[in-house]
């Protein structure tokens, strides 16, 4: 038997090694190209153990202390919305369903999952004359826009609501607001299609939409978006453990009493708003959107202070004029509309405000339910549902 040839044996691994290399690249290659055009990031967030392995959460995912808080922002919908209550099967016959949209206030900034505003609404346990059970399901998200909680109503429809409860604040309707909520500029081609649809006055090619770049099309590039989703899901263990979806602080600072002197409300100048300051097209659109549901619109309760240049401004949102102004504007709109509108800004006590003039405590959200329930049932009685 002959030596072995240390050459031909060398040439021939550096080959098999060649050869693994040269495959497994063409796979990445062909993978990142599938990836590309494909771009599943979607799909791949429709794949939820929340309402299977886990509990369906009460609101949507928001937050940055998922250590605390067992909770994360994404800004991937199919994720955020298969990991909700309502993605949890069909909807029960008896069950009269009422969504909530809205902003922070609406989500429950500060509050625990079965104090916010919809759970609030929920302890009333309505009962419809025909059996069916008024149930409030929570599709707030923070950050005021109106074309954010539009995107959130047209996501709302595949859950076949009975009737939409749209909660609304002045600071949601100036027109530099409306693309300012990072979940609207990470999902802008939803966004451009409202924007088409409804014939919105906003810009499609707005700087402030993050289009995915190239880079972030390809598995290298979208491996923190992965890594979330996947991060996500693991975090469904200790949310079903302890029903905790927010990190609240023993303490913290409370809502502005003393307010600056400033009396502009975002460039804008007294003695008053015009209607074309406000972004009523949006209201508009979401009436369009729901066609025959009944919308119900609230104007939130807001904290009003008694402090340092009170007399000039409400808190430290709104300056007098701007507020009166707006409030005189929905009345209009609504009569000549005819859109069910109740104005509750000022039902709630002050001391039923926490860090800011918008976010109430759990006993200002039960006040606040009562009239709204109030609000429902005059309504439902005006549409010939009782």
């Amino acid at each position: 038997m002959g030596k072995p040839d240390f050459k031909e044996t060398s040439q021939g691994n550096w080959t098999f090694i060649r050869n693994v290399l040269v495959k497994a690249l063409a796979l990445l290659t062909i993978m990142n190209v599938v990836f590309y055009f494909w771009y599943p990031l979607q799909d791949l967030g429709g794949l939820s153990a929340y309402n299977h392995l886990f509990p369906g959460r009460k609101r949507l995912p928001y937050g940055e202390n998922p250590e605390k808080a067992y909770n994360l922002s994404l800004f991937n919908l199919e994720a955020m919305l298969n990991s909700h209550e309502l993605a949890k099967g069909a909807k029960p016959e008896d069950e009269f369903r009422a969504i909530l949209i809205g902003d922070s206030a609406t989500w429950g900034f500060l509050q625990h999952p079965d104090e916010t505003l919809a759970e609030e609404l929920n302890k009333e346990d309505i009962q419809l004359s025909d059996g069916r059970k008024l149930r409030v399901y929570n599709l707030g998200y923070p950050v005021m826009s109106l074309t954010k909680d539009l995107l959130m109503l047209s996501l709302a429809l595949r859950f076949q609501p009975d009737l939409i409860i749209w909660p609304i604040t002045l600071e949601s309707l100036p027109r530099d607001k409306q693309l300012f909520p990072p979940i609207l500029q990470h999902n802008p081609s939803l966004a451009r299609a409202l924007i088409a649809e409804y014939n919105l006055a906003l810009d499609p090619k707005s700087s402030e939409f993050v289009d995915p770049k190239l880079q972030d099309r390809t598995l290298f590039g979208a491996r923190r978006s992965i890594a979330d989703l996947i991060r996500f899901q693991l975090l469904g263990v200790m949310w079903a453990a302890t029903g905790i979806d927010q990190f609240i602080p023993e303490t913290y600072t409370l809502r502005a009493e003393d307010l600056s002197a400033d009396i502009s409300f975002h460039d804008l100048n007294p003695p008053y708003l015009n209607r074309d300051d406000l972004a009523l097209d949006i209201l508009s659109a979401g009436m369009r959107m729901v066609g025959d549901i009944p919308v119900i619109i609230v104007n939130e309760p807001m904290f009003i202070s008694q402090g340092e240049n009170s007399d000039i401004r409400y808190n430290f949102y709104y300056p007098r004029w701007a507020y009166d102004s707006y409030r005189e504007i929905l009345v209009e709109e609504s009569s000549e509309q005819g859109w069910y509108y109740y104005d509750f800004w000022d039902a709630i006590p002050n001391s039923e405000f926490t860090n800011s003039a918008i976010h109430l405590t759990p006993r200002g959200s039960a006040i606040f339910a009562q009239k709204i329930n109030a609000a429902i049932l005059e309504t439902l009685a005006t549409l010939g549902i009782d």
